[in-house]
């Protein structure tokens, strides 16, 4: 294992988050903040949720609205940008192996999705009192979702030709998903028939999942919800495999 070079790429991924500050950090951190204020408006003709208060019913749909956003954007863009300018092949050309430069590009965006997601937990804090009902569940979940989103960030960023297309999925896809997902009511409340077509979202497998770490609430079973998370971890995985297996998009 070429430690030393994935510490490069890791290392230089990074340094482009200091660079770009307000795009990485400052811009999630605030629109999340302005959901805070206006549903916190709202929050004030919703009592509670399944017995949490709706303010804080919010926090881990928001948090992981950002976490898809956030892991699906710098994984992209992080592959993308080598292969518009073209060092693409001196990252071919340099003594790493496919394993080692997914590890370097893919542990990156998954560490600055995490950083956004703790800070937006920090700033929740101003706007309301939260509580983790299980620590450990919560990290799992913050860990599976931006590693899984950040393979799935660097498929697209293979597959994207040009820059509107890494902006296709994640507006077109992500959003809407996260949008009906739960992030912002209880599955439960939905009627019935429209309850089992929400269940073919995935985004309410990690939401469900997530929002249970924190309030002892689910719309699904956690067990389903990690596993579920696990099987498009896999996916992901045997995605990325596939692309460097076969060179698809990367030695045109």
């Amino acid at each position: 294992m070429n430690l030393h070079g994935i510490r490069a790429i890791y290392k230089f991924e990074m340094a482009r988050t200091g660079r770009t500050l307000m795009q990485s950090v400052l811009s999630p951190v605030i629109s999340t903040t302005l959901y805070f204020v206006v549903f916190g408006a709202i929050g004030s003709r919703i009592t509670s949720i399944e017995g949490v208060g709706y303010t804080a019913f919010l926090i881990p749909g928001l948090v992981m609205l950002s976490l898809l956003m956030q892991s699906v954007s710098n994984a992209s863009f992080g592959i993308y940008f080598p292969k518009f300018v073209g060092t693409i092949y001196e990252v071919h050309s340099a003594p790493l192996s496919y394993l080692e430069i997914v590890t370097g590009y893919v542990g990156a965006a998954a560490t600055k999705a995490i950083i956004v997601g703790l800070i937006i937990l920090a700033t929740a804090r101003v706007f309301v009192h939260y509580s983790i009902a299980h620590p450990g569940v919560m990290v799992l979940f913050l860990v599976m979702t931006t590693v899984a989103f950040s393979l799935f960030g660097f498929i697209i960023g293979i597959w994207a030709d040009n820059f509107e297309k890494l902006q296709v999925v994640p507006l077109m896809i992500i959003t809407p998903l996260t949008f009906l997902g739960g992030s912002f009511y209880s599955v439960h409340m939905l009627p019935p028939f429209w309850q089992k077509v929400t269940l073919f979202n995935p985004v309410v497998y990690l939401i469900s999942g997530f929002r249970w770490s924190f309030y002892d609430i689910a719309d699904v079973n956690i067990g389903i919800s990690i596993a579920a998370t696990l099987f498009f971890l896999a996916l992901c995985l045997t995605g990325v495999w596939w692309i460097f297996r076969t060179g698809w998009r990367l030695k045109a």
